[in-house]
């Protein structure tokens, strides 16, 4: 494991289990080859019902799973943004019987419309143990901008 992922109760099988889910999450936005595949196996990671929410710096915006995915494997496969992806710096992972959550920065790279980006932010999930293993329940982040930084 890279991350400094922790808990503070439950066993390693639990948080095996709930950083895949998460190394998961993080690799699914990535442009190129196999983009598909990759937010298919996102998608199977959610509750039907789960809610995600974007917040950086103005009034939250929700979706639901399909309205979450669809926009971003529509974005990820055009000629407009290349070379992107996201991934994990550091999180922590708190389990408690059946529930748990993930807290933690994350970075980001690409090119779109043929301007290079980086950005940085704060990703959180919830998640629930199914009979089939655990589930994301709901997504929220906020990005870095002027007066607020990842430290």
């Amino acid at each position: 494991m890279v991350n400094d992922h922790s808990a503070s109760a439950g066993d390693a099988t639990d948080l095996k289990a709930i950083n895949g889910i998460v190394q998961t999450f993080f690799a699914a936005f990535a442009s190129g080859p196999d983009c598909r595949a990759r937010l298919d196996a996102l998608r199977m990671l959610f509750l039907p019902e789960a809610v995600i929410v974007r917040t950086c710096g103005s009034e939250p915006v929700r979706y639901g799973v399909d309205g979450f995915i669809a926009p971003r494997q529509a974005l990820l496969s055009s000629d407009t943004l290349v070379d992107f992806r996201e991934w994990e710096l550091s999180g922590r992972i708190e389990l408690f019987g059946d529930i748990a959550q993930y807290f933690g920065s994350y970075a980001k790279t690409g090119v779109q419309d043929g301007t290079p980006f980086t950005a940085r932010g704060m990703k959180t999930l919830q998640l629930v143990r199914m009979s089939q293993g655990w589930r994301i329940s709901a997504v929220a982040w906020d990005d870095e901008r002027e007066g607020l930084t990842v430290e």
